[in-house]
């Protein structure tokens, strides 16, 4: 009888030591998240969506301390535009101008690290793929009611996105468009 107890003791607590560091990777659902982007220029800024293909969180201890994303690149609309405007640029962005989802059709981000700032609050270092090319990029996270969001800057100068960027042609004048853009990302869990 003392031994089933001890057996019994012993199966407890190896139970609760081993939630305490309990990991867990959520899925988000991209059926209800959302990637907005914002491309600027010297002469005004586009803006539109591109939808995410997958995607897990991981929490451990409550605290994030990972993740990994997929977007699917030919899914990239025009939001300010209409009719003819809006398909001659979501057509230029899918183009090997841009993005070239042709040969690459997806982009990902990797979480490779976390510090929180506050409750639900974090600092991330994430690795952005875009075009086969793989960069770190930092940003924020927020994390409430089983969402997580974000506003990321990215450079695409960085991933051999070179139509008209200053970073690899001059005197464009009013041509120029600003290499850094920006995507506020809302993913739900």
């Amino acid at each position: 009888m003392k031994m089933k107890k001890t057996i019994s003791t012993i199966v407890v607590v190896l139970f609760t030591i081993s939630s305490w560091s309990q990991s867990n990777l959520i899925p988000i659902n991209p059926e209800i998240s959302s990637i907005h982007w914002v491309g600027k220029k010297v002469t005004g800024q586009h803006d539109g969506i591109v939808n995410l293909k997958s995607g897990v969180i991981e929490i451990t201890d409550g605290k994030l301390v990972g993740g990994q994303f997929e977007v699917d690149m030919n899914s990239i609309t025009v939001q300010d535009l209409s009719g003819e405007y809006k398909e001659k640029l979501e057509g230029h962005l899918k183009s090997d101008d841009f993005f070239g989802v042709e040969s690459f059709p997806t982009a990902s981000l990797v979480i490779t690290k976390t510090e929180k700032k506050m409750e639900n609050h974090y600092a991330v270092t994430a690795d952005l793929s875009v075009r086969g090319i793989t960069h770190p990029v930092n940003f924020e996270m927020h994390l409430a009611n089983n969402t997580a969001s974000s506003k990321v800057i990215i450079d695409r100068s960085k991933y051999n996105v070179k139509f008209r960027s200053g970073s690899f042609f001059e005197n464009l004048g009013d041509n120029l468009i600003y290499d850094d853009f920006e995507l506020e990302v809302v993913l739900k869990y």
